[in-house]
């Protein structure tokens, strides 16, 4: 029912703590926290050896609970998006995924619930029952509300009940039958593209409804240098908007994509140069605010078809850390931002109990070495599908334990 965590470096990005000693666990929850502290009779001691051990990474945006894969990757919650076989669009579906989270042996697992009624876009959906279920967020997921009157009584509504909306940055009518950057490479591979205008425009237009009605809004996947620098316009007004980002954009441009290769089609789409870079500075500014695995499993059957044809996605909950941290080690972002992105962060948008290592709060724990190169292999991957665009490529930083309420549910040396 103990385990003390001796020799750590413990890394708090809710309140910017980065010390060196020890982390008891009782029964679930941090006990105490300080230099030589003594183990209880009977506790299970574990020598970190000098890795950080921090709160678990919170994953805001996941198309599936593949929990394996999730804990292989330090991560302990994760938000599912409501575009499920079933759709979170009621306080009963919300209800079953919440008591089957809480009833297994796993990951934490919070519902997004959809923002319009079957994600239609027409009708407020019944954001206070869901909320009251355990629905964390509200959100069409990869459908922006296009109807503006819809998005302002949304705003309004979710204010009453102090919910976060959580917006696709999209129009749909520019970005109707794209599915790549409107750019060089589209138009030499003939590909039908959507303009980074189809983000800002989004953006642009749902933080003026943000200003009108109080209510905050997050964007769920930036990918351009215009939408970074709307986000930042608007942040500079004093709107209430946040964003988040995820590591295929600050890693990867459209030239992915030469070749056909579905394994690098995503949406939004991986855009050019100059967004890439801009998405690093945004993070390393603040102006993006969280970091997400966009996690997407797809079979072989539905990502090797031709390009037009393949689904878009990949797997991306045991890279989230390492990608991440790419940055880190290329001395464009400090380490603590994109832990308060991977963690304290989303916790605060969600109002979580978790992403500290206050005393007295749940033990959900990553233990990690920032500095230990591995190679990634797809076929080394715990997650359900392979989709990766990232095979065979070397990277540094590697989840040593993950635990989830004191239980070690993800072990390297096992």
């Amino acid at each position: 029912m103990a385990t003390l965590y001796k020799n750590a470096r413990l890394i708090d990005p809710s309140n910017e703590t980065d010390v060196k000693g020890d982390l008891l666990v009782e029964n679930g929850l941090i006990a105490e926290i300080g230099e030589n502290i003594t183990a209880p009779e009977g506790a299970e001691i574990v020598d970190c050896k000098g890795r950080i051990l921090s709160p678990g990474i919170i994953d805001m945006r996941s198309h599936s609970v593949d929990s394996a894969a999730a804990a292989a990757g330090g991560i302990t919650t994760v938000i599912l998006q409501p575009n499920q076989t079933t759709l979170i669009d009621s306080d009963a579906v919300v209800e079953r995924i919440r008591r089957r989270s809480e009833d297994g042996n796993s990951v934490r697992v919070y519902p997004m619930g959809a923002a319009t009624q079957g994600m239609a876009g027409e009708q407020v959906a019944e954001i206070g029952q869901m909320q009251e279920s355990g629905a964390v967020a509200f959100t069409d997921c990869n459908k922006a509300v296009s109807n503006p009157l819809v998005m302002r009584r949304l705003l309004e509504y979710s204010g009453y009940f102090g919910a976060l909306i959580v917006q696709y940055a999209q129009d749909d009518s520019l970005a109707a039958g794209g599915f790549a950057h409107e750019g060089e490479l589209a138009t030499r591979l003939g590909l039908a593209g959507i303009p980074a205008a189809a983000e800002v425009i989004q953006i642009e237009r749902d933080a003026r409804l943000s200003e009108l009605t109080g209510s905050p809004v997050h964007f769920a996947l930036v990918s351009s240098r215009e939408g970074v620098e709307a986000v930042r316009r608007a942040k500079a007004q004093g709107i209430k908007i946040t964003c988040a980002t995820a590591p295929h954009y600050l890693m990867l441009n459209d030239n992915a994509l030469e070749g056909y290769r579905t394994f690098a089609k995503v949406l939004p789409p991986l855009r050019g140069e100059e967004d890439r870079l801009a998405l690093i500075a945004g993070l390393a500014d603040g102006t993006i605010d969280v970091m997400v695995s966009d996690h997407n499993p797809k079979s072989a059957d539905v990502k090797r078809l031709p390009l037009g044809q393949a689904a878009a996605g990949i797997v991306g909950a045991e890279t989230l850390l390492a990608l991440t941290l790419s940055v880190v080690h290329s001395g464009k972002v400090e380490l603590m931002t994109a832990l308060k992105a991977l963690i304290s962060t989303p916790a605060q948008l969600l109002k979580l109990p978790y992403g500290t290592l206050k005393k007295g709060t749940p033990a959900d724990l990553m233990i990690f070495d920032a500095e230990k190169p591995w190679r990634i292999l797809s076929e080394d991957f715990k997650s359900v599908a392979k989709n990766t665009p990232f095979d065979t490529v070397p990277v540094q930083g590697q989840v040593w334990r993950t635990i989830v309420g004191g239980k070690t549910l993800f072990s390297q040396e096992a």
